[in-house]
């Protein structure tokens, strides 16, 4: 009986190709789902083998406290570059974009806000 090992909702493709990689180099039997057309159903990665679970499970964990470790890392030498992304740099890729939240932002806030403030009234 398959079971899941893996959801791939907004996984990166290169984290996504190591687990596939990393399972097909340690034998283990694995098939994947799609999110399908309309991105509903479940984009997964499943062990055709209930008995490989707590193997791969271990190779994933261990992976991803690795992954965890080197994309710091990466962060940390493009933050000390002075090149990693801020929110100036949001706002000059598009400031059209960046106003439109910003404003989307404060009138969500006001009408979240407003039944409680008006309790005064």
């Amino acid at each position: 009986m398959s079971v899941l090992l893996f959801k791939l909702r907004h996984v990166p493709e290169d984290e996504a190709d190591e687990i596939r990689e990393l399972l097909e180099s340690n034998n283990i039997d694995f098939y994947e789902t799609s999110a399908g057309n309309w991105g509903i159903s479940t984009a997964a990665i499943w062990l055709k083998n209930r008995d490989d679970l707590e193997k791969a499970k271990s190779l994933i964990d261990i992976y991803q406290h690795e992954r965890g470790i080197n994309q710091r890392e990466a962060y940390d030498l493009l933050k000390n570059s002075g090149q990693h992304k801020t929110i100036l740099d949001s706002f000059k890729e598009n400031p059209a974009r960046f106003i439109a939240y910003v404003i989307f932002i404060l009138v969500l806030l006001y009408f979240s806000t407003k039944p409680f403030i008006s309790l005064d009234n």
